[in-house]
């Protein structure tokens, strides 16, 4: 074995249907290994707040090491992982096949998983993260769930604070009045049978957030691959299941998985790439499903033919060439790169994309937002969120322009940083998602 994890990393399946998975004496035996590994290395330090939380807790330690630390006093260092995965894509040198082996991510989850056997996922989590029952409802009361959750409702928001934990000061995704599936079904584009890539196939995997909250990004999207020669379908069956692998369901995320993949199963068959929408969903569908189901050959079939949108806008440029008629945008951009996006390994498709416009003034920001999914929204968490996406609102902040994010919650995240430290200094009103900003270089959405 070569020192420094030279080797190209590589994952584990997680062996969530164990009985040893959820023994508790070998779970804190295997956290005191990684700890104190990590306690030497200190790689990850500026990275999220577990790491600065950890070194504390055994830095202020009657001994100073891992050996004085109580095993009850893990749960802080546990609860700030927001499950990015940068630690194990981008820092850390002991992941496997380094003999260390570490997996710093996957053992939160597994510590996250014994809590959820163990005492069960509180009903409030459980709720807040139910998205597609809450997408559902939100859609049909768009109105009155988007005034519920405006931030300035100081009414509705002390009480969802109260009663739900969800910081008063967090923006919230608003709803949209018709979701993506249906409105895609009114508005199907017409295919540009004269484009070079004519003759591909996709159907755009919805993902509960475009579905629900933001479906311009999946019409952007549709209109974009339609002009290029790409025949289309949009589909929603449900959840990738993010929310629940965040409170440690995997139970949960494994049958989204595999039911997931018999539904869309038709799509492959028939030579359809499968594009989604959001990073994390594209990380589950590419990465983290398999790992769940290892022994599932559907999930496994649609793990390699799924894209993110970005890259496979990317993959038409290169494989094909794009059709005519990109413009240059009429202000510069600053694109966060989404960890989960990094997570995938395949680049910063988002910037690739957005430099085929012609004239492309781009600032690129790789750095974690410190939003973290429903993570950062949370009484607990919120001003730890912005502290963490601070170096990323600065830079937003001086450049000025467009502020773009693959995440669309991360994008109002930064939004809210930016405000923090500008004051009453004038702010962009959204961060729209470069798959928004490539349709308008076509013309293509406002």
């Amino acid at each position: 074995m070569r020192e420094g994890s030279l080797d190209a990393p590589t994952r584990h399946p997680i062996p969530w249907q164990d009985a040893e998975f959820y023994d508790a004496e070998k779970l804190d035996a295997e956290l005191r290994r990684v700890f104190d590994i990590c306690h030497g290395c200190r790689r990850c330090f500026n990275l999220c707040d577990s790491f600065p939380r950890l070194f504390d807790l055994i830095d202020d330690s009657s001994t100073g090491e891992l050996d004085s630390v109580d095993s009850k006093d893990f749960g802080p260092v546990v609860d700030a992982c927001t499950l990015c995965d940068m630690c194990f894509m981008t820092k850390c040198p002991y992941v496997p096949p380094h003999e260390f082996n570490l997996d710093f991510p996957h053992l939160m989850l597994r510590y996250r998983a014994v809590q959820a056997k163990e005492n069960g996922v509180p009903r409030m989590h459980r709720a807040l993260t139910n998205t597609d029952r809450n997408g559902r409802l939100g859609t049909l009361t768009s109105g009155l769930a988007n005034w519920t959750c405006k931030t300035g409702n100081g009414m509705t928001r002390r009480a969802m604070e109260s009663v739900a934990g969800v910081h008063r000061q967090a923006a919230l995704p608003r709803f949209a009045g018709q979701a993506l599936t249906i409105r895609s079904a009114q508005e199907p584009p017409v295919t540009n049978e004269a484009a070079p890539a004519f003759g591909r196939k996709a159907v755009l995997y919805a993902t509960c957030f475009c579905n629900y909250n933001e479906p311009e990004i999946g019409v952007a999207a549709r209109a974009i691959l339609a002009h290029n020669g790409v025949e289309t379908e949009v589909a929603y069956p449900r959840c990738c299941g993010m929310p629940q692998l965040e409170q440690g369901d995997i139970a949960k995320v494994a049958d989204n998985a595999r039911k997931t993949a018999a539904d869309l199963k038709r799509y492959v068959d028939d030579g359809y790439d499968v594009v989604a929408l959001v990073p994390s969903c594209a990380l589950m569908m590419k990465f983290e499903w398999p790992l769940i189901v290892p022994d599932d050959a559907e999930v496994a079939r649609l793990s390699k033919a799924t894209y993110d949108i970005s890259e496979y806008i990317v993959d038409i440029a290169k494989s094909a060439g794009l059709a005519e008629g990109l413009k240059p945008l009429d202000d510069r951009v600053t694109l966060h790169i989404a960890c989960h996006a990094r997570a995938q390994n395949m680049g910063q498709k988002a910037a690739e994309m957005l430099r085929l416009i012609p004239d492309a003034k781009l600032s690129v920001v790789e750095r974690c937002s410190g939003h973290g999914g429903s993570w950062g929204v949370m009484k607990d968490n919120f001003e730890t969120a912005l502290k963490v996406g601070k170096p990323v609102a600065r830079q937003a902040a001086k450049a000025k322009g467009i502020v773009s994010s693959e995440c669309p919650l991360a994008g109002a995240h930064i939004l809210q940083g930016m405000e923090k430290l500008n004051g009453d200094a004038a702010l962009p009103d959204a961060a729209p998602h470069p798959v928004v900003l490539f349709a308008r270089a076509y013309g293509l959405a406002e």
